[in-house]
């Protein structure tokens, strides 16, 4: 397949604000991935390269996360072993089975998500006491959506900052910057898997990985400058549009 220098530049620009969106509050997929689709890329070939091109947002926002020190990942690294060993498990199992019967509870597991944050609003405004050590937290949470993410995807991002909130005790900032590391590192498990497959198209893939590259950078900024001013609000709105896009998709409204 082809595409004109206009179909690509607005490819780019399509990851640049998804890149922005998923960086603060995760989400960035139901943008890229309906574009991806309406090119009319064949599904398979359409989920190698988002999962390409959002490496570059992950990586992008983990990398400023981690300059700025909202991220110790020598703290971290069982998490990120974990999350990596769940996602390639995800990766390899969901080739072999029908993922129909995630698909149908997920939205409801997304709109949880969405109005647990709207009816708790002083949830994660700051550090509360932890719950769970890293290590525990890395070989249930951390494995746990990390195979989901390889598994299917959708609302990864949304899943690690309610676990972060919730059982590592922090606040919204710092569960999003750990949440967005962690992503990283399932979004490049299961990108091996598509590079063996051979289903991602390069051109494509590249110049949306440069457009989240920016995106991403912009959007972790705002997570630590505006914190649970802005990421509180975008969690809730991007929890419900992903919920009604998904139940969309199920044809819940025809």
């Amino acid at each position: 397949m082809e595409f004109s220098v206009e179909i690509i530049g607005l490819l780019f620009f399509v990851a640049l604000v998804a890149g922005f969106i998923d960086a603060i509050a995760g989400g960035g997929g139901l943008i890229t991935i309906p574009a991806l689709l309406m090119t009319g890329m064949p599904p398979a070939l359409a989920l190698g390269t988002n999962k390409l091109q959002a490496c570059g947002g992950s990586f992008s926002a983990s990398l400023y996360f981690i300059r700025q020190r909202a991220v110790n990942v020598r703290a971290v690294w069982l998490l990120l072993v974990m999350t990596f060993i769940g996602a390639t498990l995800g990766t390899i199992l969901i080739q072999q089975v029908d993922a129909s019967i995630v698909k149908k509870i997920l939205p409801f597991l997304i709109f949880a998500i969405g109005a647990y944050f709207l009816l708790t609003p002083k949830l994660g405004d700051e550090d509360r006491q932890q719950r769970l050590s890293y290590a525990m937290f890395a070989f249930s949470a951390g494995f746990g959506i990390g195979f989901y993410d390889g598994f299917f995807g959708p609302g990864t991002g949304s899943f690690l900052s309610l676990a972060c909130v919730t059982l590592l005790g922090f606040n919204l900032a710092k569960a999003t910057a750990h949440a967005k590391v962690l992503n990283f590192t399932s979004n490049i498990a299961s990108l091996i898997f598509f590079l063996i497959g051979g289903q991602i198209m390069w051109v494509v893939g590249l110049a949306m990985m440069a457009g989240q590259f920016i995106g991403a950078n912009l959007g972790a900024k705002m997570v630590l400058s505006k914190g649970k001013t802005l990421i509180r609000p975008m969690v809730v709105v991007m929890s419900f549009i992903m919920t009604a896009k998904m139940a969309y998709d199920q044809g819940w409204f025809n």
